[in-house]
């Protein structure tokens, strides 16, 4: 496997990660916001649920917060152990 080969590879993966992260990063930040509009809907129709409501919002956003450093281990992953690599290496015979 030549030089060009592993750049074009190493590159590849280095834009997917990318897109990878920026779609969690997005899908982060949509989560939190509707966790944020459907606490403060919820507080505006019972007052009075307001600790309640907090605690499970806050429960909510730390569990949706997980998935993107989920997603940012999974994309270390193929930036510093790359399978693409050996992958095409054992697919072209040497």
């Amino acid at each position: 496997m030549d030089a060009s080969m592993v750049s074009e590879i190493m590159s590849s993966t280095a834009v997917a990660v990318g897109i990878i992260l920026a779609a969690a990063g997005l899908g982060s930040a949509l989560g939190w916001g509707l966790i944020c509009s459907k606490f403060i809907e919820g507080i505006a129709r019972q007052p009075e649920m307001r600790a309640q409501l907090t605690g499970q919002m806050l429960f909510t956003g730390g569990l949706m917060e997980a998935f993107p450093m989920i997603v940012l281990g999974i994309s270390m992953w193929f930036i510093f152990a790359n399978p693409f690599l050996s992958a095409a290496k054992v697919a072209l015979g040497g």
